[in-house]
């Protein structure tokens, strides 16, 4: 598998993935998760869209936003048929490499509380949870790791 940025001509397979990962949150939700709204031309216009490859098939993905003293992952997803795999996992420590570069020690992320799977296998990586709100309509729990 390689990690590589992303470029315009992956935007369908992105999108593919995204609606593959999230959509079974849809219901439990009660709408879309805000990773599905997202402007993924504009994303990768600004170079913050990696993706997984394996024999250029997309895999994974993951965006990444360096603020000013962390790096956050917006978005990490995997498709469901290479869920278990351990993508995610490497798209992570992906980003704490990405982190370390940057000059950061460490990183954060956020999720729908509702997405509970996703809670324990944050926890399970060493993320601890900052704090708990409401933005743009979804109750987001914020998590972070330091390096």
């Amino acid at each position: 598998m390689d990690i590589r940025i992303a470029v315009e001509d992956d935007r369908q397979a992105i999108l593919a993935c995204v609606d593959d990962a999230y959509g079974m949150y849809i219901d439990r939700i009660g709408k879309k998760p805000a990773p599905m709204l997202a402007d993924y031309a504009e994303l990768i216009s600004k170079s913050l869209v990696y993706v997984a490859t394996d024999k250029d098939q997309i895999q994974g993905l993951i965006v990444l936003l360096l603020k000013e003293n962390y790096l956050l992952i917006e978005n990490v997803a995997v498709r469901n048929l290479f869920q278990g795999q351990g993508i995610g996992r490497r798209l992570i420590e992906f980003a704490f490499t990405s982190a370390k570069e940057a000059g950061t020690q460490e990183v954060r992320l956020y999720t729908n509380e509702l997405m509970s799977e996703n809670l324990l296998y944050y926890a399970k990586l060493g993320f601890i949870q900052l704090n708990r709100s409401t933005e743009d309509g979804y109750r987001r729990v914020h998590m972070s790791k330091s390096l």
